[in-house]
């Protein structure tokens, strides 16, 4: 699909990938970056993004499902593929024949993925320290380490790992008593496995996090993890943009009505644009109750009336629009007065959620457009 097959696409900058991954090499270094690419790449396109993360120097890549992995098989990277949980036991075929680096934390899991005759497999042992999702307890580490042991050669013990539940907020204590618990666990193991804890937000805040690798997802991408560490976020660059065209114009009366339900009366007369792309595609129905914008002219246009699934209406004021103009949802767009910008952060303190959620919620029907920028 190409853009000019619809009027709503979202551009996806993979100098900017690239640019993140450099800038967060730089922060953490001697610690390996490891992209996490899960979620097509947080809804930027999968394969592409774990190519820009490569070849800006990330040494892996992880995701969530085993389809994910294969995916990024298929597509012929040949970079290391963590699974970031255990998958059913039915996937250990698919993930012995594709190479992928399976998490283990359950005996059963293990047995499965020995029952298909590896050779020297590599394993990531998760201990749970706080999350509390997913992964083994600290108290059953030495238990769990002799059982991959004594599956070997077919298995091998090539990481162990941990997820911080807080650490978007560099205030809380929680982060550090989880490291704690995760160093006393890992007294219990030899040296020689990968060790890794921190995601971005703690790659970011928390040194002591940064051990043989950190795993990049949220900031990769050029969106901050949390207001807490928006300040350690200034050399991150968004790699995502929302954009659509003007597809109708039209002059309201003031009195007058609009959308599904008739929530908004116009107290004026003005313009009023039809955007052609709605909540199908990614674009929360309640931003409409909450302030949300675009841009048209390098200016801010209300939402007006309900956000439908497939359109959407702005209030353009007694600014001359055009059916074909330039819409960023989210994004830049140049101004009267220079540059202006919607970020997914802003979405998000609209909407009361996260960057993360805001980003992956645009959907397939939006077609994803590669733009290679300059990188620095």
């Amino acid at each position: 699909m190409t853009v000019d097959t619809r009027w709503a696409w979202a551009e996806v900058d993979l100098g900017a990938v690239r640019h993140n991954i450099a800038h967060i090499r730089e922060v953490v270094a001697p610690s390996a970056v490891w992209a996490v690419v899960k979620a097509d790449g947080y809804g930027h396109g999968a394969i592409d993004v774990a190519r820009a993360a490569i070849d800006a120097g990330a040494e892996g890549l992880c995701v969530a499902l085993t389809s994910e992995g294969i995916e990024l098989r298929r597509a012929g990277i040949d970079a290391p593929i963590l699974l970031l949980s255990e998958q059913p036991e039915d996937n250990a075929p698919h993930i012995v024949r594709y190479r992928l680096t399976p998490s283990v934390y359950t005996r059963r899991f293990l047995d499965a993925l020995v029952a298909e005759g590896p050779a020297g497999m590599p394993v990531h042992f998760k201990i749970d320290t706080g999350m509390q999702r997913v992964g083994a307890h600290p108290h059953a580490v030495p238990a769990f380490v002799a059982c991959v042991e004594e599956r070997a050669p077919a298995i091998r013990l090539a990481g162990v790992f941990t997820h911080l539940a807080d650490a978007d907020d560099p205030n809380d204590r929680a982060t550090l008593h989880q490291l704690e618990q995760f160093d006393t666990a890992l007294r219990h193991i030899s040296d020689g496995p990968l060790v890794h804890a921190a995601n971005s937000a703690a790659a970011l805040s928390c040194p002591d996090s940064r051990r043989s690798l950190v795993r990049i997802g949220i900031a990769m991408y050029g969106l901050s993890p949390g207001h807490g560490v928006d300040h350690l976020c200034g050399e991150l660059r968004p790699a995502m943009e929302l954009l659509a065209r003007v597809s109708y114009v039209k002059q309201v009366r003031a009195g007058s009505r609009i959308s599904y339900g008739s929530r908004h009366t116009f107290d004026r007369d003005t313009t009023v644009a039809t955007i052609p792309i709605g909540y199908a595609d990614g674009v929360p129905r309640r931003l409409s109750t909450t302030g949300g914008e675009v841009l048209i002219g390098g200016r801010r246009r209300p939402i007006v009336g309900s956000i439908t699934m497939d359109q959407l209406m702005v209030d353009c004021g007694d600014d001359e629009v055009r059916v074909g103009d330039d819409v960023v949802l989210i994004g830049e767009q140049d101004g009267p007065d220079g540059p202006v910008s919607i970020r997914a952060e802003e979405w998000a303190d609209r909407l009361g959620t996260i960057g993360y959620e805001i980003v992956c919620g645009i959907s397939q029907r939006v077609p994803r457009v590669p733009r290679r920028s300059i990188d620095t």
